[in-house]
């Protein structure tokens, strides 16, 4: 599932784990794994452009999702989802570090709920009626649960051993 991370802003985020989450996430959504994902990191200055032309409304955000309108997306509870672009995840790490510091966790921890939340949004999923918002917010819990139970190998950057070594 090929999700290509861009950091474009002014803030070092690992852009590694959020490849990982939204791959995470669209496999738990059983899309299909042909599809395609980009995530890109902005600066606030850049981000209220984007949420002002798309949103109507001022400043920066924390995510904005862009689906492919001309690619059907398919929900994973439709027949048959195929291959696509699914489009695109903005994310803006100072609004993330702001809401993280709120929140009471780290900025990379915000940034995966944050690439989750938009990776739903471009999957079909909305919060805006009261029963959106529980299924959306619910599910989103129900995978960054899933994911923070992932057992992951740490990144040491040592190499691996390859079998046994006779000395």
């Amino acid at each position: 599932m090929p999700v290509e991370v861009a950091n474009e802003s002014e803030i070092a985020v690992d852009e590694s784990s959020l490849a990982a989450v939204c791959t995470y996430v669209l496999g738990e959504m059983g899309v299909n794994p042909m599809a395609e994902l980009s995530v890109l990191c902005v600066d606030p200055d850049y981000m209220s452009t984007l949420h002002e032309r798309w949103m109507g409304e001022k400043g920066p955000t924390d995510v904005l999702a862009f689906p492919m309108d001309e690619l059907d997306t398919g929900r994973p509870d439709e027949p048959d989802p195929g291959p696509a672009l699914l489009g695109d995840v903005v994310l803006c790490p100072s609004v993330a570090i702001k809401q993280a510091r709120a929140a009471g966790h780290t900025m990379d921890d915000e940034l995966i709920l944050l690439a989750t939340h938009g990776v739903l949004h471009l999957l079909g999923y909305d919060h805006m009626e009261p029963e959106e918002e529980k299924e959306m917010f619910g599910l989103q819990t129900k995978l960054l649960d899933g994911w923070r139970a992932t057992p992951r190998a740490p990144m040491t950057g040592a190499a691996v051993p390859r079998g046994p070594v006779d000395r």
